[in-house]
């Protein structure tokens, strides 16, 4: 049976000389504590640190008196909860929906876990809402289809934002969102109406504060097909060969560019956050960070060759200090590709690009096995995990297909070998790309 009661805890005093008065919650063998408004001094405590106030006992009565009805009524559905749900179910049974506070509770556990990319998604997406709602606190249940269709109407014309950015409130005006950009951030925004949903809402006991998900008859426009991020070999070695000013951001986004290549596609957070406890015995070893959530956490090993020794050799464990944080890198490094772009006549090439073109001609230019290119790429199928327990990781076949490519770029590539007895052939259940 659940229990309510007052609770001060003596080793909680505070510099003032005062105690928090908590309501403990015991349910199951466990104990968990609700903080509330009031504060006391010893002169109103007991020798035992019990509360002897008569005023304050009958304002917390009534609270308790409270807690415990909403215990009785829940009946046999107490079954479902432990003492910690049970608290947060009393502390907030009356709290209004406040979606903003929400979503920045939700990101904020995003970022205790690591993961920034997805954080920094959601992120954009709740300081758009304040923009549009005038950063006044909303319900969730205000998002609806016709508030959709007003703020996908918003985000295609041109606006104002103020942002704070190094301690001041500054303006800038943004062109309106494309359609690619649209479907990005409804995607995102639905990934928070969801997660809303199932914060607030508690099935088992009956509970539903979000009765639908407007994203269920709202159609969220298609995004267009994605521009095919393939660089043939000759303008890969017009960006190895590109000549830019030393120590500049181009000569990093050069560099790191063709670090990528030669490293399997290796995505520019996870150069960011290598260091020598990273190289092994002549390979590369680290989980990537896109997709480590995995159960064999996306651990890749990759060797050092003759192209990469040089250039992890230059930035190997420096990023991360000449760089606050990964994103500060993503910028710098879409800077200096501008200038690559500039100087080399292309056009719209990213760092990102890297990775494309190393899957791209891995399979078309020396026909690796597309099984072989997503292990090298570092990708999972989903319908062969059950297989994937039988089969260990070859990290020579990543050797192989890296060998491959990189062969591409000197002036007499080597013909590739093909396998063609079917002994020697590999079976194509270990990678598939996602």
């Amino acid at each position: 049976m659940a229990t309510v009661g007052i609770k001060i805890h003596k080793h909680h005093k505070k510099a003032d000389g005062t105690y928090n008065v908590k309501i403990r919650v015991a349910h199951k063998g466990e104990k968990k504590y609700i903080d509330t408004p009031h504060f006391v001094v010893d002169k109103q405590l007991t020798a035992k640190c019990v509360l002897r106030d008569a005023t304050l006992k009958l304002i917390l009565n009534k609270t308790l008196d409270d807690y415990r009805v909403t215990i009785s009524n829940l009946g046999p559905k107490l079954e479902f909860f432990n003492a910690e749900t049970l608290r947060d179910h009393l502390r907030d049974k009356d709290e209004p929906m406040d979606f903003f506070k929400f979503c920045q509770s939700h990101i904020e556990g995003l970022e205790k876990e690591k993961r920034n990319g997805s954080a920094g998604t959601l992120k954009t997406v709740l300081f758009s809402l304040k923009d549009y709602f005038n950063q006044t606190p909303i319900s969730p249940l205000e998002i609806n289809e016709w508030m959709l269709a007003s703020y996908e109407k918003y985000l295609r014309a041109k606006r104002e934002i103020k942002r704070l950015n190094q301690g001041k409130i500054r303006t800038r005006v943004v062109k309106g969102m494309t359609d690619g950009s649209v479907h990005n951030h409804f995607r995102d925004l639905r990934i928070l109406f969801k997660a809303a949903m199932k914060h607030f809402n508690k099935p088992q006991i009956g509970q539903i504060r979000i009765p639908y998900c407007p994203f269920d008859n709202y159609k969220i426009v298609d995004t267009p097909e994605t521009r095919k991020r393939n660089l043939d070999v000759e303008r890969i070695k017009l960006i190895r060969d590109c000549k830019v000013e030393p120590d500049s951001r181009a000569e990093m986004a050069r560099d790191l560019f063709m670090l990528s290549f030669y490293l399997c596609g290796t995505n520019a957070v996870d150069l960011y956050h290598l260091t020598t406890d990273n190289i092994k015995k002549g390979r590369v070893e680290y989980n990537r960070s896109k997709t480590k959530r995995r159960k064999d956490n996306a651990f890749i090993s990759i060797k050092v060759i003759k192209e990469a020794k040089p250039l992890l050799e230059k930035y190997l464990g420096k990023l991360h200090t000449r760089y606050c944080r990964s994103q500060a890198l993503d910028r710098a490094i879409k800077a200096g590709m501008e200038v690559i772009n500039n100087n080399t006549e292309l056009s719209g090439i990213t760092y990102y690009w890297a990775r494309h073109s190393f899957g791209n001609l891995a399979r078309n230019k020396c026909r690796m096995s597309k099984d072989d290119v997503a292990l090298a790429l570092n990708h999972v199928d989903q319908g062969n995990k059950v297989t994937d327990i039988y089969i260990e990781k070859d990290w020579s076949i990543v050797d192989e297909v890296q060998a491959n490519v990189v062969t591409l770029l000197t002036d007499s590539p080597i013909k590739i070998k093909k396998l063609t007895n079917p002994i020697e052939q590999r079976k194509t259940m270990r990678l598939v790309s996602v």
